[in-house]
């Protein structure tokens, strides 16, 4: 049976929606209806930008009080921590004057002295090493891949010994082909800092020899007792900190920030951790009160 209720409802909703379209249309057609409400977004929108550059602002005020604090700061956390201490530097591949230059400065402003700066061959040339090496064990490096772990303890212990191992004149006889890289000069350090680059594209078997070479000459370094730090900046990548880890040492990613350049300091004076601002730092800087006061 027909439902006239059922109707005059559907009459009743037909003529609102037409209501709704009339007014809808009449609002679009009103050309000050719509500046005026252009108007109040581009005022709202224009108030919002302004308040964001303003707390921009105060933001930027209140980070550039922080470095300047952290700046002035710094001298005064480091002073005499590597006082009368001879530190070195290797680059496990290629070298880096920024790096250089910012260990040098952290090194420097703990009284320490840069003494050793070495940049390892990648790929190691172990022919080259073998024929300077000749007379001596490593005179078969290249054909004893054995020997190359080996090779690279020892090179590690001489590094940083100061002369005081039995064949202590190896590492000065095989420089050329071992290094691409040396400044300064060889003697005892009490600490090491170590820049790891990804190393390039080799065979397998350049790529074995490397990899020996490289956790030998850390556990070389580790013998002897000498405190080993690996640095990289904060723009590194990829990221060597895991490498760093598998070998034992303490890292600072952010070498290029003052606090990981307080983070190194402290790290050559006995501190063990990964220090930095990346995902796999421990901390942002060692505990100071547990690390040493005095060199």
């Amino acid at each position: 049976m027909f439902d006239y209720r059922y109707h005059a409802l559907s009459l009743a909703a037909v003529l609102l929606a037409l209501a709704v379209g009339l007014v809808i249309g009449i609002a679009i057609g009103d050309s000050s209806l719509v500046s005026s409400a252009k108007s109040g977004i581009v005022h709202d929108l224009s108030s919002e930008l302004s308040s964001a550059h303003n707390q921009e602002s105060e933001l930027r005020q209140k980070v550039a009080r922080a470095e300047a604090f952290s700046n002035d700061l710094y001298p005064i956390a480091v002073h005499g921590l590597l006082t009368g201490q001879s530190i070195g530097l290797v680059f496990l591949g290629s070298s880096s004057d920024r790096v250089n230059g910012l260990v040098r400065d952290a090194v420097t402003q703990a009284g320490g002295d840069l003494a050793t700066v070495i940049a390892v061959r990648e790929p190691l040339d172990l022919s080259g090493v073998a024929a300077e090496a000749a007379g001596t064990h490593y005179a078969g490096l290249a054909g004893s891949p054995s020997l190359v772990e080996r090779f690279g303890m020892l090179v590690g212990r001489q590094l940083v010994s100061g002369g005081q191992l039995v064949n202590q004149e190896l590492l000065s006889r095989v420089r050329g082909g071992l290094l691409s890289a040396f400044d300064g000069q060889l003697g005892k350090l009490q600490g090491l800092v170590v820049m790891r680059s990804q190393p390039t594209e080799m065979t397998a078997q350049q790529s074995q020899a490397l990899a020996s070479f490289q956790s030998g000459m850390i556990d070389g370094v580790a013998a002897v007792g000498v405190p080993t730090v690996g640095v990289e900046l904060t723009t590194t990548e990829p990221s060597q900190v895991s490498w760093y880890e598998g070998q034992n040492i303490s890292s600072v990613d952010d070498l290029d920030a003052t606090a990981g350049q307080a983070a190194l300091i402290y790290a050559l004076t006995g501190s063990h951790g990964a220090y930095g601002i990346k995902s796999s730092s421990d901390s942002l800087l060692p505990e100071v009160g547990g690390a040493a006061t005095q060199p």
